[in-house]
């Protein structure tokens, strides 16, 4: 890559000297209009830019009294509208502030319009406005994107708060460098022959024009730290650079001597390793930790010095955008995952070579009933995964290999699906308990009358288990208990059924009441025994009988009961029976089940 800076420009009568790199005055603040490279730090401070105050927005007075403590200056002015921002790249030890002023010259600065005072105890290696570049969200020393319109003015002050400094590089941002890559920034505010500070890469080549009409003589000079000294058979117009220097050149004309400075600083460009394909078993809503590749990205390099970020595309890696989270949500599937490798110090050194698989592979879901019920009726049930997936095996802990099967006999079974691919599977169990249940009967129902009007108690008694049963009266809703309260007087249906469907069967009982011991002794106290609530039922008629079966007596509703005689002579003390029969709603006499059919004569 050749990078040409043409700077033609005509002086008369005057010398021009280059702004120093780094300016500690506010009126002679180096104008920039692309990166800069890393400078070689900061020395105090000029004039007090502030002018006594105590503080600027967020800035407030620094070890030195003052707001200003090792401060530098720069000047920007926008030629583009959109969204800007800036990262200050500085080493992680060392404690750096900032301040952004919307303004066109230093007399009339105004309060910032972006400010950073945070201190760096979390050893931070950038602080600016917009995204931190390492993808720290919640970084402090972060402050929001601006949004600039085209030909506005802005000074940006740096300082140094801990005395302790090796420089700092400033690199532009935002989306306005998408739609104006190369006219985001006014260039012509650059008042130098060389141009503004370059910030160049590794093998880069850099070519430093000095072209002026009427010019005779050049002559060209680098300091690497240990002051300008002259380079050996430089004096054509142009010099092609050789590594990171300030550079100055000596322009002689007929009229006048022109003396120019400009900072080169070249970056190195990372290398990223080959990195390995990722293979794994994936489970939904998953994330894959790819800042678990950085390390093999970067390989020894320092990840100090770079960052990683990974892309879905190759256009993506190339331009730097659209990054990954890097707690990336991970469908199934294959894909190729682009990596990019950065250079902290200057975002346009990076590598994009390499890219690595990312091959989530389907672990097959089990979704059937891990309770099936066997109909004691039926004898048989089907387990197993009704909608398979065609691509997944099936293993059945019986030796079945199909996705279901069908069993007759209880017991725990077993289905292992497996999806297997790339020379990987994956593998999912599941368990189903398989029980017996019979056909539901009733065996007894308990029918406790407390006064024959509505709080009447009936309860079902069922035979084997009843664990699996729901009960149901009249027309009501089915319950798990098998107690009813507030039973009415007067004939009901009960229901039984099984709740996995094995059968359902239904009873008519009676709920009418009767004394179980009556005394007609003649002393008022229960002379007759009857029973209450006949009147409810079709038709009713009770028999009467002795242990032997001999009828004693018939009644109905309309009887005042039997006073326990038969044929006017009084009966022994002892116990006798009764059937309670009536009409049911198909116009057939039956005989009413469940009551305690027999009670006592006391004498």
């Amino acid at each position: 890559m050749v990078k040409l800076v043409i700077r033609t420009i005509m002086f008369c009568l005057f010398w021009q000297f280059s702004h120093a790199q780094v300016s500690q005055e506010c009126v002679n603040a180096i104008p920039i209009c692309s990166n800069t490279p890393i400078n070689g730090g900061t020395n105090g401070f000029g004039a007090d830019d502030f002018n006594g105050a105590t503080s600027s927005g967020c800035l407030e007075q620094t070890l030195s009294g003052a707001i200003e403590s090792n401060s530098a200056w720069y000047r920007f002015r926008t030629s583009a509208s959109g969204q800007l921002g800036f990262n200050i790249g500085h080493n992680s030890n060392e404690d750096w502030d900032f301040a952004l002023y919307q303004a066109s010259d230093c007399s009339n600065l105004g309060e910032p319009i972006r400010c950073n005072f945070f201190d760096n105890s979390e050893n931070k290696s950038f602080i600016g406005v917009g995204e931190d570049p390492t993808g720290d969200e919640d970084s402090v020393h972060y402050e929001d994107w601006l949004d600039v319109n085209a030909g506005e003015d802005y000074y940006l002050f740096i300082n140094n708060f801990s005395n302790v400094n090796s420089g700092f590089s400033i690199q532009f941002t935002g989306d306005i460098w998408v739609t104006n890559p190369t006219d985001a920034l006014d260039c012509s505010i650059i008042n130098n022959l060389l141009g503004p500070p370059i910030a160049a890469c590794e093998n880069e080549t850099i070519i430093l024009d000095a072209t002026t009409s009427g010019a005779t003589g050049y002559e060209w000079y680098s300091d690497t730290g240990s002051g300008f000294q002259p380079i050996s058979g430089a004096t054509a117009p142009t010099y092609t650079v050789t590594g990171s220097a300030q550079y100055r050149v000596v322009v002689t004309t007929a009229m006048e001597t022109i003396i120019s400075d400009v900072q080169v600083g070249f970056t190195p460009v990372p290398v990223t390793a080959p990195v390995s394909d990722e293979i794994f078993c994936h489970i939904p809503d998953m994330m894959f930790d790819l800042a678990a590749k950085d390390a093999e990205a970067l390989g020894s390099q320092d990840p100090d010095d770079f960052v990683v970020s990974y892309h879905s595309s190759q256009t993506d890696a190339n331009l730097g955008i659209n990054p990954l989270q890097k707690q990336y949500a991970k469908n199934s599937g294959q894909e190729i995952i682009y990596i990019r490798t950065t250079s902290m110090a200057n975002p346009e050194c990076y590598d994009t070579s390499e890219s690595f698989v990312l091959d989530a592979i389907e672990t097959p879901e089990l979704t059937f009933s891990e309770e099936v019920v066997i109909c004691e009726s039926i004898g048989s049930v089907q387990i197993g995964e009704t909608i398979p997936n065609p691509g997944f095996t099936y293993q059945w802990s019986n030796g079945e290999q199909t996705p279901t099967i069908t069993v007759s006999e209880e017991g725990e079974y077993t289905l292992t699906a497996t999806n297997s691919s790339s020379g990987s599977s994956c593998e999912t169990s599941r368990t189903v308990t398989v029980s017996v249940s019979t056909v539901p009967s009733i065996a007894d129902v308990s029918i406790d009358v407390q006064d024959l009007r509505t709080n009447n108690i009936v309860t079902i008694i069922t035979e084997g288990d009843a664990t699996n049963l729901e009960y149901r009266m009249d027309d009501g809703a089915y319950q798990s208990s098998n107690v009813f309260e507030g039973v009415a007087p007067g004939n009901h249906k009960v229901y039984l059924r099984d709740i996995y469907g094995c059968g359902e069967v239904e009873d008519d009982i009676v709920v009418v009441g009767f004394l179980t011991t009556f005394s007609p002794n003649g002393d008022v106290l229960n002379e007759s025994w009857h029973i209450e609530g006949l009147s409810e039922l079709n038709s009713p008629i009770v028999t009467i009988y002795d242990r032997y079966g001999k009828l004693i007596k018939q009644m109905t509703e309309f009887d005042a009961g039997w006073d326990g005689s038969l044929n006017g002579q009084p009966l022994p003390s002892t116990d006798y029976w009764f059937k309670l029969s009536y009409m049911d709603e198909n116009g057939n006499r039956v005989n009413a089940k469940y009551l305690q059919s027999h009670f006592s004569l006391v004498r």
